[in-house]
């Protein structure tokens, strides 16, 4: 591993969506690492995509009797790890003491499949203490994009691309004004005042309103935001979780939970966030420099940007320099 970002490494990392990793290993990729996830009945797990015998991806291999058997010589690694049966041996030969994967710390929570490559504070990824219980809950994505995982979350963030990327949707470029606002800590979380922005269709179902927005920033690459309707009870809370691939290639999972409009089918909000990606996708993948400068002079910054640049300070913060510049 060639990556020394603590914070990312010990951070957890959604890689899948639970419904994808069924009985076949699936390969994934995690700040460079190519690994392979599977599932058995004690649960899912992560081991480095490489059989130590001749080098062959495990993700190749199949899930049998709760073992990850490599594809090429057959050998079998239960879910620590350890190769607990090679085909070729003699059966008076023990296993040698090597015959090992490298196996990193995986959970299945919230819908998704995390990894993380190092040694998490928690058992569950931090959002899972933000994500309230009894709201509708659609989930997205992933969405694969060309570009640094941080200028991803720096989007989502910014308040004021609002009226001309999703104009006619999350903003009108004839109501562009941001009026000012703070950004506050508290136990690690950076949370934004509330932020009060006109939107013509917000949600996809035609309704225009103004909408009350507060962003919080969990970590480097998990960050949300809780949107109100100021003329009901409203509630709309979106969830953006970055998978780091690449420094310049990531992918973004989304939850979104909704206090209203229960009968509406899920695809009609899954149709509209894939609207949305698309059109941020134009301005994301076409940003440059392509990594997010964390010199506060490097680029202009206004008042509305305060949420940019307490992101940019964080990250500096906490040493992060994949997808950083």
């Amino acid at each position: 591993m060639t990556i020394q970002d603590i914070a990312l490494i010990d951070e957890w990392h959604p890689v899948l969506l639970s419904s994808d990793l069924l009985d076949k290993p699936i390969p994934v990729i995690v700040l460079g690492e190519k690994v392979a996830v599977f599932r058995t009945s004690q649960g899912v797990h992560a081991f480095k995509d490489l059989c130590i015998h001749r080098g062959v991806p495990l993700s190749l291999g199949k899930v049998k009797g709760d073992e990850l058997v490599c594809a090429y010589h057959g050998w079998s690694y239960n879910g620590c790890g350890t190769c607990t049966r090679i085909p070729s041996l003699p059966a008076d030969r023990a296993i040698p003491s090597k015959a090992k994967a490298f196996v990193y710390t995986s959970v299945e929570a919230h819908g998704f499949i995390w990894v993380s490559l190092g040694k998490p504070v928690h058992s569950l990824p931090k959002v899972s203490s933000f994500i309230p219980d009894g709201f509708k809950e659609v989930i997205m994505g992933p969405y694969t994009l060309q570009a640094a995982g941080p200028r991803i979350i720096e989007n989502f963030l910014d308040v004021s691309h609002l009226m001309f990327v999703h104009e006619g949707l999350l903003g009108d470029s004839e109501f562009a004004e941001i009026g000012d606002y703070q950004v506050n800590e508290e136990d690690g979380v950076l949370t934004s005042e509330e932020i009060v922005v006109y939107q013509p269709d917000p949600d996809g179902t035609g309704r225009g309103v103004h909408s009350r927005y507060v962003y919080e920033v969990f970590g480097p690459l998990c960050v949300a935001f809780t949107k109100r309707d100021r003329d009901s009870d409203h509630i709309f809370r979106l969830f953006l979780m970055v998978l780091p691939e690449t420094e310049q290639t990531s992918k973004a999972f989304m939850l979104k939970q909704r206090n209203y409009a229960y009968e509406e089918p899920d695809e009609v909000f899954v149709q509209f966030q894939d609207l949305l990606i698309e059109q941020d996708r134009e301005m994301v993948e076409n940003q440059k420099p392509e990594l997010l400068p964390l010199d506060l002079q490097a680029e202009l910054h206004l008042n509305t940007d305060r949420l940019s640049i307490a992101y940019r300070k964080r990250l500096r913060e906490l040493g992060v320099t994949f997808g950083t510049a």
